[in-house]
């Protein structure tokens, strides 16, 4: 991997970023980004096991994309510092803290062992990577706390 990333990696990065601006891709993360709160490995399988239904494709095309967005940087394809950059995963981030409080058991349950492992691994194999997932963490547990006070008030 060079030292610094080249007009390549930023090529990729835009066609990733016009990818995630289909109409359909919008949809769908806004529905993982506002709407999919899984609070158990169960939430989280219920969706995943509703085959044919609109949330089950939207799990699936935005876990995807993300899924393979990190496989381009663990194969050496786009230079990981760029990618770990706000603008273009930051919401791979809130994806997978969401997610990783109840990811074990998701994966035990649906005996997928690899599910978000890519995401995980881009996160996780660098300090910068870590740092940004407890920043990111420390807000998706803050907003579900704010979820739950809202709900026990209504």
């Amino acid at each position: 991997m060079p030292k610094e990333p080249t007009a390549t990696d930023a090529e990729l990065i835009l066609k990733l970023y016009d990818l995630r601006r289909e109409a359909e891709m919008r949809k769908a993360r806004d529905w993982w980004v506002v709407k999919f709160w899984p609070q158990t490995a169960d939430d989280f399988i219920k969706v995943a096991n509703a085959l044919g239904t609109q949330e089950n494709n939207w799990l699936r095309q935005v876990g995807g994309y993300w899924d393979m967005a990190a496989a381009l940087v663990l194969h050496g394809t786009i230079h990981p510092e760029l990618f770990l950059e706000g603008g273009v995963s930051g919401e791979m981030f809130f994806l997978y803290a969401k997610m990783q409080p109840i990811l074990k058991d998701v994966r035990e349950k649906m005996q997928s062992p690899g599910l978000f492992s890519n995401v995980e691994k881009v996160i996780m194999q660098s300090e910068a990577g870590r740092e940004r997932l407890k920043t990111v963490s420390a807000r998706v547990a803050s907003r579900r706390k704010a979820m739950a006070e809202a709900a026990k008030a209504s």
